[in-house]
C-alpha cells in the first residue's frame, strides 16, 4: 500500500460516508478514532488527514479533541464541518453561533482553487450552528454562502482546509469531486488503490498476526464469513478450521447448500455440528431482540470453544466482521443501533488468544469484490446477506419453532418469486420477517384469526443506508397469495417501505 489516509472521527453522523468516498476515489482510508496515538495514526503510509464532523460545538468544555501532534505529521489536513471549526480554533481563530442556522441544501460560492476543480454545481449541504467567525493567522476564506462568511478556508504553507458543509453526502453536488481534488490535487495522489490489489496486503497481514498459530473459524455461509474463511485459507491453509453451526436458526435447505459449495467444492476444512436444540433452548421465553442477539453471539463463542478443544485448541477465532457492523455496534464513539452478535454481543470471557477479522474495514461491495478475487462464485458472492443470528432476528418476540417455520417457509415462497421474476440481481436483499401480529381474516369461507408477515426487500451498496425496493405491484400479489395460501397459520401479507435510516435492515 502506497497510498493511505486516516480519518480521524469525532463522531459524527456521516463519517462512514467518507470513508466510502475516499475508497470510491481510489485510495485507502482507515477510520481511526480520535485519541489514537501518533504511531497509529502515522502507520506504515499516511499520505493525508480527514477530521470528521461531530455533534460538539468546539466551545463546549468537553468538546471532543484529536491529539495535538497530529497538526505535525507534515501530510495535508482537510477538516469537514466540526473538523474545520475544531482546526479554526486549535489555531486561534474565533468560533461563534451564526444569526442564521444553515441545515440543507445551500447555494455557495467558490474562488478558484485546486479543491473546487471542475466543478459543475455550486450546491452543498449544510448541517451546522456554529461558525468560523474569524479565521486564524495564516488562512484564507475560500468559499462562501449568504450567511456563512467562511464556508471553506485554506492554509496554503501548511497545507490545511476546511469545508463548513458535507461533501460526503450526494446531496452535495459535487461533494464527491471536491474529496477527489483534495486526494489528487493537495496530497498529489495516484488514486489507483482496489480492493482486488489489496488482497496479498491482508494475507501478509494475517500471517503476521496469526504466526505459526491454529484459527478456528464461524462459517455460517453468509457472504461476510464466507469471504474471510476463504481468505484466511489463503494464508495458512490447513490450520484453518471452519465450523458450521446449525443454530436451527438457518434458511431452508441453508445447511446442505453451504456443506456443498465450501466442503466438497471450495475444499475448505469444515466440521458441521448440530446445535438447534442447545440455541432454542437458551432463547425460549426471550422476547428482546438485544438479549436474543447476546444470547447468540456467546452460544456460538461458548460451541467454538468447545470444539477447538476437541480439535487439540485453536489461537484464533475467525469472524466475519465487516465497517457496518462496527459502526452500528457503537464503535469509534457513534452511537450503538444494535449489537451484532460478532462485535457488541460476543462475551468477554473468551478462551481464544484473540479475534481474527481481516474484514473489519471493508464495505460489504467491497467484500463481495475480494470473494470473486479468491475465486469464490459470483453467484456465491453475491447471494442475499443473511444476518449471524439468523431467522431469530426475523421473528419479532419469543422464538419458537412454529414461528420459524413460517418465517423459513414464506422467505422461501419468496426467494423464489423473485427468482420467477429475474429480479434475484436486481434486489440487494429481500426476506421475510414474523411479526408476531394476528388479525381476523377469511380463509375457506370461516373466520380467522391468524399472523401476519412482512416482507422486506432493499436496494444498498454498503448496508450503511438502504432504499426499499420498489417491487412491480405483480410480483407482490403472487408473494402474498402463496404466503397466505401455502402457511395455514398466516392471513395477512405486508410490505415494508421504510428506508434505512430511520429504520435498519433488520427488524431487531
Amino acid at each position: 500500500m502506497n497510498e493511505r489516509i486516516v480519518i480521524v472521527d469525532f463522531g459524527g453522523q456521516y463519517n462512514q460516508l467518507i470513508a466510502r468516498r475516499v475508497r470510491e476515489a481510489g485510495v485507502f482510508c482507515e477510520l481511526l478514532p480520535r485519541t489514537s496515538s501518533v504511531e497509529k495514526i502515522k502507520g506504515k503510509v499516511l499520505s493525508g488527514i480527514i477530521l470528521t464532523g461531530g455533534p460538539d460545538s468546539v466551545m463546549g468544555e468537553n468538546a471532543r479533541k484529536a491529539i495535538p501532534q497530529i497538526f505535525e505529521l507534515g501530510v495535508p489536513i482537510l477538516g469537514i464541518c466540526y473538523g474545520m471549526q475544531y482546526i479554526a480554533h486549535e489555531f486561534k481563530g474565533v468560533i461563534g453561533r451564526g444569526k442564521k442556522r444553515e441545515y440543507g441544501r445551500t447555494t455557495a460560492y467558490f474562488t478558484e482553487h485546486p479543491l473546487f476543480e471542475g466543478l459543475d454545481d455550486n450546491t452543498v449541504w449544510m448541517n451546522h450552528n456554529d461558525s468560523v467567525f474569524e479565521l486564524p493567522s495564516g488562512f484564507e476564506s475560500i468559499a462562501h454562502t449568504d450567511n456563512c462568511a467562511v464556508a471553506a478556508f485554506a492554509n496554503e504553507e501548511k497545507k490545511i482546509y476546511g469545508f463548513q458543509f458535507h461533501p460526503e453526502v450526494n446531496q452535495c453536488k459535487n461533494g464527491t469531486r471536491m474529496i477527489k481534488n483534495f486526494l489528487k490535487n493537495i496530497c498529489n495522489l495516484k488514486c489507483d488503490w482496489k480492493i482486488e490489489n489489496f488482497t496479498e496486503e491482508l494475507i501478509a497481514s494475517i500471517v503476521e498476526q496469526v504466526g505459526d498459530g491454529r484459527v478456528i473459524a464461524g462459517l455460517s455461509g453468509g457472504v461476510d464469513s464466507s469471504v474471510a474463511s476463504a481468505l484466511v485459507h489463503r494464508a495458512i491453509g490447513d490450520r484453518l478450521t471452519c465450523i458450521f453451526v446449525d443454530h436451527g436458526l438457518l434458511r431452508k435447505n441453508e445447511a446442505e447448500e453451504v456443506l456443498a459449495f465450501y466442503a466438497k467444492e471450495f475444499g475448505l476444512n469444515i466440521k458441521h455440528v448440530d446445535a438447534k436444540k442447545r440455541f432454542l433452548d437458551k432463547l425460549k421465553g426471550v422476547t428482546d431482540p438485544e438479549t436474543k442477539r447476546k444470547i447468540i453471539g456467546e452460544e456460538f463463542v461458548r460451541v467454538f470453544e468447545e470444539e477447538a478443544l476437541m480439535l487439540g485448541g485453536a489461537d484464533f477465532l475467525l469472524q466475519g466482521t465487516i465497517y457496518s457492523d462496527v459502526i452500528e455496534s457503537g464503535h469509534h464513539g457513534s452511537a450503538v443501533i444494535k449489537s451484532h452478535h460478532n462485535v457488541g454481543g460476543l462475551p468477554k470471557n473468551i478462551s481464544f488468544k484473540g479475534l481474527l477479522e481481516p474484514l473489519r474495514t471493508l464495505f460489504k461491495d467491497e467484500v463481495r469484490q475480494l470473494g470473486e478475487a479468491l475465486g469464490i462464485p459470483h453467484e456465491l458472492v453475491w447471494r442475499q446477506p443473511f444476518p449471524g443470528p439468523g431467522l431469530a432476528i426475523r421473528v419479532k418476540g419469543e422464538v419458537t419453532e412454529e414461528r420459524l417455520e413460517i418465517v423459513r417457509e414464506s422467505d422461501a415462497i419468496l426467494r423464489e418469486e423473485v427468482a420467477k421474476a429475474g429480479l434475484e440481481h436486481d434486489i440487494w436483499q429481500y426476506f421475510t420477517v414474523f411479526t408476531g401480529v394476528q388479525s381476523v381474516g377469511v380463509k375457506g369461507d370461516e373466520r380467522s384469526y391468524d399472523y401476519c408477515v412482512a416482507v422486506r426487500a432493499v436496494n444498498s451498496s454498503d448496508a450503511m443506508t438502504v432504499e426499499w425496493a420498489h417491487l412491480p405491484y405483480e410480483l407482490l400479489m403472487r408473494v402474498s397469495e402463496r404466503i397466505i395460501g401455502e402457511i395455514e397459520s398466516v392471513n395477512r401479507v405486508v410490505y415494508d417501505i421504510t428506508a434505512k435510516p430511520p429504520g435498519t435492515i433488520e427488524w431487531e
